[in-house]
């Protein structure tokens, strides 16, 4: 019993002697600086939801969202990098346990026997043996147990990166759905817009051949009709190239996908209240580079456990006959008892080295961290800063367009009217145009930078057992 504590006293010394703890998580300010700007939705709102896209309440980019984590070729090799790290938990589970093994050998030899008067030769034998051993290597420093620790943290590590890899694919789903959505309305536009320029195109002709226009009246409204004609050229292509991004996105074949036109972009949602503790706990690339960080310090454990005895328990026992009717027999029975401790004495510095690469390893792995979680709050408030502004930014433009608008009536009138040359018209035309797509650009911005708040604040990840 003296013995059976003693061996418990050296192994809780040998763990703290070789335990390096890690550096405590990143505190989160109290509150985000750019928060105060933006408009929220009711304080009593409930918090972002895992499916957090829902708030946009589009059916097509929800239906587009289901497929995505079934079909995403990155997402499933990140998830076999996680079935990589869940079998070295296991190896690493293994390795404190005993080991038993078992083998059998047969060989057919002769012995020659010399004397002083002759040299004779025995018949040849037949030699059979059947062995067993267990061995167990005690974890007195704590070197298995903490490489074990490493071992959980990279797989907690690695569910993290799958559960960031597939918020970071949410994302892009949406913000390229947006995308196409606003090649859509663009599409409409330069439509609506060639039909408007082949109408002036036709009445400049006519007051051209009365001889009330001139001949660069004319040409001035070709040019605006072939260049609307090109840009809704390039409309076109812009959103078959997003309906492809969509198509790899869900792991399909572009020609295989087929997204119906709405020609409408979805309304932008009001944000719940943000808290700055929300986002480190629920954003798993903070999650991810914190795991990181503990499984380097345990690695610190590790190495610094090389520089101290390790102590094995053996035992080995088993039969040789020269027959297996004799394996059962008492007399070939052999066996072995006994422990072994090993020490490096020597070993040109390999343990101090691998000692001082574990520390700065941890040095970089927690600047890592840290940047991860300064880099995750300014992308919070260049975002909040940014819808905000673009919130402001749609009101102002759509009152430009309504005025753009109203300026082209009132100019096509005067030109009917023969008080202005088509140089006003096409220029209030042109106006309105640019204003529109104008219009149609700053709300996708707007989107994107809500679908960024709210892909922030709709993480889940599993914690690994």
């Amino acid at each position: 019993m003296k013995r059976l504590l003693l061996l418990c006293t050296f192994v809780l010394a040998g763990c703290a002697v070789t335990r390096v703890p890690p550096p405590p998580p990143e505190a989160a300010p109290a509150a985000f600086k750019e928060d105060t700007l933006w408009r929220h939705a009711d304080v009593h709102a409930a918090p972002v939801d895992e499916h957090w896209w829902t708030m946009f309440h589009d059916p097509a980019l929800d239906a587009l969202e289901a497929q995505l984590v079934v079909g995403n070729a990155n997402l499933q090799a990140v998830a076999a990098q996680v079935a990589s790290a869940r079998a070295a938990l296991a190896a690493s589970g293994a390795a404190l346990l005993p080991t038993l093994s078992a083998g059998l050998s047969a060989s057919r030899g002769q012995n020659a026997v010399t004397s002083s008067v002759a040299s004779t030769a025995q018949p040849p034998s037949n030699t059979v043996s059947l062995s067993t051993s267990v061995s167990w290597e005690l974890d007195l420093w704590g070197r298995l147990s903490m490489a074990r620790d490493q071992a959980r943290a990279t797989l907690q590590a690695s569910a993290d990166d799958l559960a960031a890899a597939r918020l970071s694919a949410q994302a892009t789903l949406a913000q390229t759905y947006f995308a196409l959505r606003t090649a859509e309305l663009q599409q409409a536009l330069l439509a609506r817009t060639v039909e408007a320029y082949e109408r002036s195109l036709t009445l400049t002709t006519a007051r051209y051949r009365q001889g009330v226009a001139q001949r660069s009246d004319v040409l001035q409204a070709r040019t605006q009709l072939q260049s609307a004609r090109a840009q809704q050229a390039e409309a076109v292509a812009q959103r078959a190239q997003a309906e492809h991004a969509l198509a790899v996105l869900l792991g399909t074949p572009p020609s295989t996908l087929t997204v119906t036109p709405t020609a409408a972009l979805p309304d932008a949602p009001a944000l719940p209240p943000l808290l700055p503790g929300e986002l480190l706990e629920r954003r798993p690339d903070i999650a991810a580079a914190r795991q990181r960080v503990v499984a380097a310090y345990a690695q610190i454990g590790v190495a610094d456990a090389a520089f101290f005895p390790a102590l094995t328990l053996s035992a080995s026992g088993g039969w040789r006959a020269h027959g297996l009717a004799d394996l059962t027999s008492a007399p070939h029975l052999f066996w072995s008892l006994g422990p072994g401790l090993v020490q490096s004495l020597l070993d040109g510095g390999q343990r101090r080295l691998a000692s001082d690469q574990a520390r700065a390893s941890a040095d970089q792995l927690t600047a890592t961290y840290r940047q991860t979680v300064l880099t995750a709050l300014q992308e919070v408030e260049d975002n909040l800063a940014l819808a905000d502004q673009l919130h402001r930014e749609v009101q102002w433009q759509a009152d430009a367009l309504a005025a753009a608008r109203e300026t082209v009536g009132l100019t096509e009138a005067q030109y009917r009217a023969g008080t202005v040359s088509y140089l006003n018209v096409a220029t209030a035309q042109a106006t309105a145009l640019s204003a529109e797509n104008t219009l149609l650009s700053l709300r996708n911005r707007e989107l994107v930078a809500l679908d960024t708040l709210l892909k922030n604040l709709g993480g889940r990840w599993a914690v690994v057992s």
